[in-house]
């Protein structure tokens, strides 16, 4: 059962952990400030807090409390990039462009990463690295981009080969790896609940339960219109993503809504850092699979792909996929599960700028919200009270519109198909890997199959151990037994150059 106040926040991981703050008052008065913000997120707070440390008066509206979905329920992986991958940003805009698109990315990490060494709140940061694994034989492409990110752009990134990732990731799952030390992971809540006490100490007024009803953006002075209170500022910053709603209805169309759903399991004991020996955060694609990472020391947070019939049937799927890719973990079972609703632009990158005279946008940071909503935060403060034009590098990604309901429709079915395609795609290569084994043993003079790990029961070893044994015991390997994984040589296959694919806004 949840803690008190725990529920607002949903059954998460991060609210069981994390002290949460008691409910904001709500506006139920007028007042007048320089900017409202509309949206209590983490762009939202980074807004307020930027444009109050350069002097303005700031006033942030939120509809439920602060963070209460996607911002406090991510995965929370701090890394550079965008949602869509690099060469698709290359291929539109030129390395040039790009150069500068990824700059910001790092300044983003680097943003978080300071943030949170200026609050000095305790349990923020979990871990440094972000591996991401790839699920199919390299192909050149991951080359590529290691050139691309580390002599074009300067990042420092690591190769990994299947070697290595299979000496830290205990299965056969992986192939090659591309590793950012430089990226962290966090507890996405307890950040934004320091952020907001941060932007309070800079003069922000926050008010929860506060929805915005209207907004009349003409004249000198905008107008926000809540249940019980108006705001009259010079400049409005619409932060709330995919629950922007009727408010702005123009602008909430712009995104594809797409559910995102984790779960950290029970305790796991020894046998987690037996079969993952990374401490950083792990992406099995940056498409629509897999994102995980250890947490509370023996328990494992795992964020999963997109599934159209959601619920019961992801939750299912969750635990299929870990039960897969690590068997050695035997049965696991969620403690905590839970969904959050992240907004995606149809080019999947975010929506930074001025939407037109004092109406600024930032949103449409799914998949890679935390250093996006930082970029967000320090380009509107600095447009807006200096004047600098920087995030007119978001201008080739135009606002566009998602196509109403059938086109989110048709967004979450491409997703879900790419989804399967990829699975299909891993278990063809592992299958060819398994063959290509098989004849290496052959032609050795070895049999054809490996020998199969001895098993006994519980029962079993604890007759031996002198202890009782107790009904309903189940088989299970016993410690000098259990299956251990081990890298082995596979052909390298030639690399074949393929033709890039032109991203499609």
């Amino acid at each position: 059962m949840d803690a008190p106040g725990q529920s607002e926040f949903g059954p998460t991981w991060y609210a069981a952990v994390t002290p949460v703050p008691a409910p904001r008052v709500t506006l139920q008065f007028d007042l007048d400030a320089d900017v409202c913000v509309i949206g209590g997120g983490l762009a939202g707070l980074t807004v307020a807090r930027e444009l109050a440390r350069r002097g303005w008066s700031v006033v942030l509206v939120e509809a439920h409390r602060i963070a209460w979905n996607a911002s406090g329920r991510n995965s929370g992986f701090v890394m550079p990039g965008f949602s869509t991958k690099v060469e698709n940003v290359v291929e539109r805009i030129g390395v040039p462009a790009t150069k500068a698109l990824w700059a910001l990315s790092e300044q983003g990490v680097q943003y978080v990463r300071r943030t949170i060494a200026e609050i000095g709140m305790p349990g923020i940061e979990g871990g440094r690295g972000w591996l991401e694994v790839s699920k199919t034989p390299d192909d050149g492409r991951a080359h590529e981009r290691i050139e691309l990110l580390a002599q074009e752009f300067g990042i420092e990134v690591e190769a990994w080969p299947i070697e290595r990732v299979r000496d830290v990731l205990k299965t056969d799952h992986y192939f090659h790896g591309i590793h950012f030390p430089g990226a962290f992971h966090i507890n996405p809540l307890a950040y934004a609940f320091a952020l907001a006490t941060a932007a309070e100490d800079a003069g922000v007024q926050i008010f929860e339960n506060t929805p915005a009803l209207k907004i009349d953006p003409a004249g000198v002075r905008k107008r926000i219109v809540t249940p019980q209170g108006r705001v009259r500022v010079g400049h409005v910053v619409l932060t709330g993503n995919v629950h922007l709603g009727a408010v702005a209805q123009r602008l909430a169309d712009t995104l594809v809504p797409v559910t995102a759903y984790t779960g950290v399991t029970k305790p796991l004991g020894p046998k987690l850092a037996d079969a993952i020996g990374f401490a950083g955060a792990i992406s099995d694609s940056r498409g629509a699979n897999y994102h995980y990472r250890i947490v509370g020391g023996d328990r494992l947070l795992w964020t999963g792909a997109i599934n159209p019939l959601g619920g019961m049937p992801m939750l299912w799927g969750l635990l299929r996929a870990i039960s897969q890719t690590y068997p050695q973990l035997g049965r696991v079972e969620f403690e905590r599960y839970w969904a959050a609703d992240m907004g995606f632009a149809v080019h999947r990158m975010p929506q930074i700028g001025e939407v037109q005279p004092n109406v600024w946008l930032a949103s449409a940071f799914g998949g890679q919200g935390l250093n996006t909503s930082a970029i967000a935060g320090e380009l509107v403060a600095r447009g807006l009270v200096e004047g600098d034009d920087t995030w007119r590098v978001f201008l080739p990604y135009e606002l566009v519109w998602a196509g109403g309901l059938a086109g989110r429709i048709v967004a979450r079915a491409a997703a879900w198909w790419s989804n399967q395609n990829e699975q299909f795609s891993a278990r063809l290569a592992r299958r060819r890997e398994e063959s290509s084994r098989r004849q290496q043993r052959e032609a050795s003079g070895l049999p054809a199959a490996e020998p199969r790990p001895a098993y006994r029961t519980v029962s079993a070893a604890r007759a031996a151990a002198g202890r009782d044994v107790k009904d309903g015991d189940r088989p299970i390997a016993a410690p000098e037994a259990r299956p251990r994984f081990e890298p082995r040589p596979r052909p390298r296959a030639e690399a074949q150059p393929q033709a890039a694919k032109r991203s499609q806004p």
